[in-house]
Formats: structure tokens, sequence, C-alpha cells
């Protein structure tokens, strides 16, 4: 038994067909249906039901299955982490951020390039939480800056700093004109909220839902560039996170501090617990922890 056989196995009880199989693994039938019969011979048993019409997995052919895609993903991953392994000299370093990290994640760079002045950084935004999971398994980044609240067996997260969570309006609304807003004066208004798997739309409903009233979702977005965009044309309200607007110099923008003890938002550093990391990527873990304390920050 070999990882091409098992490959070969769980291509075909992917699609359930030696024909597609086979044109997608650029192979003959043949040598398709060889393989496959090796394979049943050295286990002992039959792994695919064969008739006119399909084509289903055994009882063996199942639990082999299920071993199969688990070797060959870790395989795959086996595969890349050597390959980073080989990357010396400049190397590359993949950091997914959320919006508001914008105002930090340079200073912490430029320290960082100091002692690796050849490593090419690269920082894609990663926003949902699904997002932030499959970035992480599939390799895309080595590393994240993420609000959401993450408990998965591979992955560790450990929390930087708490930041508040404000309102932000047009200025010429009339709340613009207060001190502090509460959440039940901002009911009625048309209300501009991230986009359902956004750990920061639930933050705020939540809080809402503590204060037993709910708000008028107007609009939703993914980004909250989108969400000032609209707020510059008096088209609604929203409430983001204090650090996003950090350099954000609009007068049409009024933010407002909320009074609710509910609107505020943990963000973790993330990263896969058992991939290798080379001690570049390390080091640039090592200087966010120091950066922050891993503790509270305002």
């Amino acid at each position: 038994m070999d990882i091409k056989q098992l490959h070969y196995f769980v291509t075909v009880s992917d699609l359930l067909s030696y024909s597609k199989a086979a044109q997608k693994l650029h192979i003959s039938q043949p040598s398709l249906s060889n393989a496959i019969k090796n394979l049943e011979q050295e286990v002992g048993s039959p792994l695919l039901e064969r008739n006119t019409r399909k084509i289903e997995l055994t009882d063996a052919g199942n639990i082999l299955y299920r071993k199969a895609i688990l070797l060959l993903s870790q395989m795959d991953m086996l595969k890349k982490e050597m390959e980073e392994v080989k990357e010396t000299g400049s190397g590359q370093l993949i950091i997914g951020i959320i919006e508001s990290a914008k105002h930090w994640v340079p200073k912490v760079i430029r320290n960082y390039q100091e002692h690796f002045p050849s490593m090419n950084i690269k920082l894609i935004e990663v926003l949902s939480g699904q997002a932030v999971k499959d970035s992480l398994r599939k390799y895309h980044t080595h590393l994240l800056i993420t609000n959401q609240s993450i408990q998965e067996d591979d992955l560790e997260t450990i929390p930087l700093y708490i930041e508040n969570l404000v309102l932000v309006l047009h200025r010429s609304h009339p709340l613009a004109q207060q001190e502090s807003v509460s959440l039940k004066e901002v009911v009625a208004e048309p209300f501009i909220i991230s986009t359902e798997g956004f750990q920061t739309r639930e933050n705020i409903l939540s809080a809402f839902a503590m204060e037993d009233v709910e708000p008028r979702i107007k609009f939703e977005i993914e980004r909250f560039e989108t969400a000032l965009s609209l707020i510059r044309e008096n088209l609604g309200i929203t409430i983001i996170p204090e650090n996003y607007l950090a350099g954000v110099s609009d007068p049409s923008i009024v933010r407002k501090k909320i009074d609710s003890s509910f609107l505020q938002r943990t963000v973790f550093l993330a990263y896969l617990k058992n991939r290798y990391l080379t001690p570049a990527v390390r080091a640039f873990l090592a200087g966010i922890q120091e950066e922050f304390g891993c503790g509270r920050r305002e």
C-alpha cells in the first residue's frame, strides 16, 4: 500500500466513477482499475462495489477512505512544510489581519525587520470565522490577528487585548450632539452591521439582546470601510471597533461612546498548533506577544 494507491482510491471514491477519476488523474482507466484491484488484494477485502449503474463503498472501503483522507492531508502538510524549510535567505511571512489591527501591525513589522531584513512580508485580510480556520489549515497564512473566538483543538489562540466598540454616525445626526448614547436610543435608526459569520456582528447583537432590544438592520457589509462610506452619505449608523478609527480624519464622521459594558471585543493571535514554524516566523509571533504582553489593552 502506497500513497499513490490511496490517492487513486480516494479520487474514485469522491467521483464514484472510474472514467472521471482516470481523467482527473491523467491515467488510463485500465491502469486505474488495476491499481484499485491491487490495493484490494493487499487489504484483503473489496473496497468498492461495482454494478452497471453506480459505484459504492463497502464497509472496508468506508474505513479506508476516512483513514486515507487523513493520511493524504498529513502528507500534503508535510510536503508544504518541507518546502518552507528549504526557504532560506529572503523567505516569506504571510500574516492575516483584521481591519482594526492596521494601526499597530506596521510598528511590529518595523521592529521585526531590524532583525530579519531579508524576510518578505505579505499582509492579507482574513475576516470571517470560517475564513480564519481555512486560512490556517490550508497554509494560506502563517498566523492571524483576529477577533474571532475560536475553540479548536488544532488551533492556538492567544488573547492580545480588548478593544471598545463605539457608535459612528454622521455629524448632522441628532444623536451626534449628545455626550453619550444608549443602545435603546438607536433601535429606530437604520443600522449598518457586518454580515453573518463575523464575530463583531455577534458581539453587537448580544449587546442589544442584553438590553432587551434589537437594531433595525438596514445594511449588511463585510468591511468597516464600506460602513464609513454609507455614513458619509448619512444613510445610517453603525458600531465598530474604536481602533479602526485610529488615523481616520473625516469631519463628517462622529464617534460616540455607548452606555453599555457589553460592547467590547477581544483580539487574538492565532496559528496552527502542529505546523512547523521556522525561527523567523516564531520571532514574529514573539514580537507580537511582547508588544502586548498578552494582556488587556484598551
